[in-house]
């Protein structure tokens, strides 16, 4: 089995020398280590030091030289859009004070659909328009920071006061 040994960034390759593709929603591209299923049937290993989103458009390097075409699938969402500016930002506030995977742009914000969020969207005068895109919600604020996350088992002669 061919194994992942590099991503290359979006827009960084040329996607017309793509050997294959890798499809999914984003669950199926927020991954650390799993087999993926290509358009062509072929089986890979991802196999990464930490879970990350593989966004649309990246380029996984194979072992071999070839490289794979990340491919976000459309997936039920809503659309939230606001009167201003500084409302949109409010709205936002509201669904990060919810710890919800958000995709942020310019003049609209796109989550998962759900009922109960809608409603609350609705309430706080939010446009929401229900929707299928692809979903690149925003990584966080420590992802790919490379800290020290303790998963593994050593003694410590440091301390982690802070």
């Amino acid at each position: 089995m061919k194994h992942v040994v590099d991503i290359l960034p979006a827009g960084r390759w040329n996607e017309a020398e793509a050997a294959d593709v890798f499809v999914a929603d984003y669950e199926g591209r927020h991954r650390r280590r799993i087999v993926l299923s290509l358009k062509s049937g072929e089986r890979v290993l991802l196999e990464l030091k930490e879970a990350r989103l593989l966004n649309e458009g990246e380029g996984l390097v194979l072992d071999d030289g070839r490289i794979i075409r990340v491919e976000a699938l459309p997936e039920a969402l809503m659309e939230v859009t606001a009167h201003s500016a500084l409302h949109l930002l409010q709205l936002a506030w509201h669904l990060g004070n919810r710890h919800l995977p958000a995709m942020i742009e310019e003049k609209r914000i796109l989550v998962r659909q759900d009922a109960v969020i809608a409603d609350m969207l609705a309430g706080l005068g939010a446009h929401v328009h229900l929707c299928e895109a692809p979903f690149s919600p925003e990584s966080g604020a420590y992802a790919g920071r490379g800290g020290h996350d303790h998963a593994h088992s050593h003694s410590h002669s440091h301390s982690h006061k802070v």
